[in-house]
């Protein structure tokens, strides 16, 4: 890589275009998990299903999902952060083919699930390497940038969902549209770096020293003096094991705590759902509701927006904390929609899931991601995030699987009160257990679990770390 001669400018670009490329994973994430909302009820009538199976037709991707987030932290540590993304351009190019081609409803959960494989993987890995590759006061708006592409996938899934049912040519260009993104990925990963991270605990510190220099707006030697104290510190690579050991834990606790509650609080009811719960609330038409899924989908692309912009500066409690809150009014104020058979209740339906995806967008959705790829020590960082994302996508599976018989059982009304009240206990787990993460290098996050999930200077933390480099 050669300099430039405004090494300052051409070093934030640098890293812009890399996270941008590597947020193509977001993007396909975002898509390939919200396009099923729409296709769905058109797929109900070509293969003639039933409840059960349409849950089941919106669970496959994430029965993938669960295996990909469990092999990718081995694959992501063991072969690089790069080749594992070009790997996964592959898979979503050619899931989204296949899916397009599906002949009967078997084949189409297979490929279903194929696709899942790389989402599952993706929602770590991404994280992963974005948070390596930006410098630390600007990991947080980059890394978020990622759930920013995640929304945005979504939202762009709902559109094409609503251009193609208007066209009247059905759910397969809707699935195949994926392989437009899943090319780019392919493309912008072989134009960009292997992590430096990465690259220094494989012994490579030379190609670590010349990545950081192209991307770094900080000291390139004081960053790699600060990677090879927290990487000679842990002696040996990794293991999933090693999770639950005393110093690793609490952050596998909050990282896992956080999974979970992410989605039992229902976020995919929505993304998954949305047209089935407007059609519920009066909104007769598959267009109508479509439509106002888009609506709602493009509320989740501006709030996440929002949320780019506050997370380092008022910080991951506060957003968590907020957000828990305006989630669970949301959730309240749904239940009592369904409760009550309020008039206009498609309106006061879209209200209440807006202040449900801008509380969201603003909370759960980045902060965990952000933290998963953060929180962990650099040995068992991927191993961790991996975790973090397998739990993620059991607790989605579940909550996937489970709403429409939900419904079915207890009432709509009580399927949204219950979400509201997991969302007070997320609420408590939030105010309790999660620590504020706003500012603080990766070194210093892995010091604070290190002491007791106490804070240590920036001062004393240099002092103990710094290290001749090799």
């Amino acid at each position: 890589m050669q300099k430039a001669t405004t090494p300052h400018s051409t070093k934030k670009l640098s890293v812009y275009f890399i996270t941008s490329v590597a947020a193509l994973g977001g993007l396909l994430f975002g898509y390939d998990t919200g396009v099923i909302s729409g296709a769905q009820l058109f797929l109900v009538k070509t293969f003639s299903l039933n409840p059960q199976q349409q849950e089941l037709a919106v669970s496959a991707v994430l029965i993938g999902a669960i295996i990909g987030a469990i092999v990718a932290g081995k694959v992501n540590d063991a072969f690089g952060r790069k080749k594992t993304l070009l790997l996964l351009a592959v898979i979503f190019t050619l899931g989204a083919l296949l899916t397009a081609v599906s002949p009967n409803y078997t084949l189409f959960l297979i490929f279903r699930a194929i696709v899942g494989l790389g989402i599952g993987a993706a929602a770590s890995v991404v994280p992963v390497y974005i948070s390596e590759m930006a410098p630390f006061q600007m990991r947080g708006k980059l890394v978020t940038f990622n759930q920013l592409a995640v929304t945005i996938g979504i939202a762009v899934s709902y559109w094409v969902d609503l251009a193609f049912a208007h066209a009247g040519m059905g759910w397969p260009p809707m699935f195949a549209t994926a392989a437009i993104p899943g090319i780019l990925l392919f493309v912008g990963m072989l134009m960009s770096p292997e992590t430096p991270r990465w690259y220094a605990s494989r012994g490579r510190w030379a190609e670590a020293r010349q990545v950081l220099e192209c991307i770094e707006g900080a000291d390139p030697e004081l960053e790699i003096a600060e990677i090879h104290t927290s990487l000679s510190i842990e002696q040996k690579q990794g293991r999933i094991r090693d999770l639950f050991t005393p110093r690793v834990r609490m952050a596998l606790l909050v990282g896992v705590g956080l999974a979970v509650f992410q989605q039992f609080v229902g976020i995919n009811t929505v993304i998954y759902y949305a047209p089935t719960i407007f059609q519920s609330a009066g909104v007769s038409s598959a267009s109508s509701a479509i439509l106002a899924t888009s609506v709602v989908g493009v509320v989740n692309v501006l709030a996440t927006i929002v949320a780019l912009l506050l997370l380092d500066k008022a910080g991951r409690r506060v957003l968590l904390i907020s957000g828990c809150i305006g989630m669970i009014i949301g959730l309240a104020l749904l239940g009592t929609i369904f409760a009550t058979g309020a008039a206009n209740a498609g309106l006061l339906t879209m209200l209440a899931l807006m202040i449900y995806i801008i509380s969201f967008a603003i909370s759960m959705g980045p902060v965990f991601w952000l933290m998963s790829a953060e929180i962990f020590p650099t040995s068992v960082r991927g191993a961790g995030a991996s975790v973090c994302s397998f739990s993620n996508w059991a607790a989605n599976f579940i909550v996937s699987i489970t709403f429409l018989s939900l419904i079915g059982g207890i009432g709509t009304a009580h399927t949204f009160w219950l979400y509201a009240v997991i969302g007070v206990i997320a609420l408590v787990f939030c105010w309790y257990l999660v620590p504020e993460t706003k500012g603080k290098t990766l070194e210093q996050i892995e010091a604070y679990w290190n002491n007791g999930r106490r804070w240590i200077k920036p001062s004393t933390l240099s002092k103990a770390r710094l290290k001749p480099t090799p």
